[in-house]
């Protein structure tokens, strides 16, 4: 049984004719007549009997009008319960983010949303490679993810929310020999020893760029995943790094440096990842308007003084 086969035989039942069925819902008397037989065909008894030219109810056709109430409040009670559910402001919003980004956004998110009236979060980390993130969005309300310059674009089954565009810069200590540069040309970094993330993760792409500009194979001693561990070992010895410029937090390192690598500009797109229907409520998009702000704040240049 369909609802609208059940919705055809109720309003039968208080309409009187297929005419004035078909009226009331605004369809064809057709339209009404078959979707009577259809249900008609999977009832063991007879629903309806011709009283003179017009069509009536049985007794089992009037047993089953007054169960379609009960479907009908039942829909209608589920459709609410949607309803209040979307534009509901608060309840908890499940978030990922890839390391470097929960690093920058998790604490400001957490104390923008310390407020009567606030949906509340949880928070997870996730260390995967670029093609996993649409997967989380099966078991998190937000997915901020990052898609490194020109890669694939992030498949139709999620929506898209972009935050900000993040550039990569190189980190070096202030001791070392083109710290004194403004920005770094790629024929500078010729010889040098890289930290470099993990191989077939997008950021090791980008050293080979570099280095192929500069006209020499990189030189790799170390493969981290984590800025912040790679930061102590760029601390800690003569090797440089790709860092993103606005996520990365060197607070702990005053002894490093950021500087933009000229001419090719490397860098990633961070986007929040979400299910459509998922960004539809209203928890979800108070959260989502907050992460625009902070990212917008991360990626503004600092007042001079």
């Amino acid at each position: 049984m369909e609802l609208g086969q059940l919705r055809a035989l109720r309003e039968l039942g208080e309409r009187g004719s297929i005419a004035a069925v078909a009226a009331a819902l605004r369809v064809t008397p057709s339209s009404v007549s078959q979707q009577l037989s259809a249900l008609q065909r999977g009832v063991a008894v007879p629903l309806t009997f011709k009283d003179g030219r017009r069509t009536a109810l049985t007794d089992a056709g009037r047993a089953l009008a007054l169960a379609a109430v009960e479907v009908e409040v039942a829909l209608e009670r589920a459709e609410q319960a949607v309803a209040q559910f979307q534009s509901e402001p608060q309840g908890v919003v499940a978030i990922a983010a890839f390391h470097s980004a929960a690093l920058a956004i998790f604490g400001p998110l957490l104390t923008r949303l310390n407020a009567p009236g606030q949906p509340g979060v949880t928070l997870s980390d996730f260390d995967v490679a670029q093609e996993s993130f649409p997967a989380l969005t099966q078991d998190h309300d937000l997915v901020i993810a990052h898609r490194w310059t020109g890669s694939p674009p992030w498949p139709g089954s999620v929506r898209v929310e972009p935050l900000m565009f993040e550039p990569l810069d190189l980190v070096i200590r202030k001791d070392h020999r083109l710290a004194a540069k403004d920005s770094i040309d790629p024929e500078d970094l010729r010889g040098e020893t890289w930290v470099a993330v993990h191989q077939g993760f997008p950021l090791e792409n980008a050293i080979e760029q570099i280095a192929g500009v500069g006209g020499a194979e990189a030189r790799i001693a170390h493969r981290i995943n984590e800025f912040f561990v790679a930061a102590a070992v760029v601390a800690a010895s003569d090797c440089v790094a790709l860092m993103p410029r606005y996520t990365t937090d060197l607070h702990h390192h005053p002894d490093l440096l950021l500087r933009p690598i000229s001419r090719l500009g490397p860098g990633r797109h961070i986007d929040c990842l979400g299910r459509p229907e998922t960004l539809e409520r209203a928890n979800v998009k108070t959260v989502l308007a907050q992460l625009r702000v902070i990212t917008t704040s991360l990626a503004a240049p600092p007042l001079s003084s």
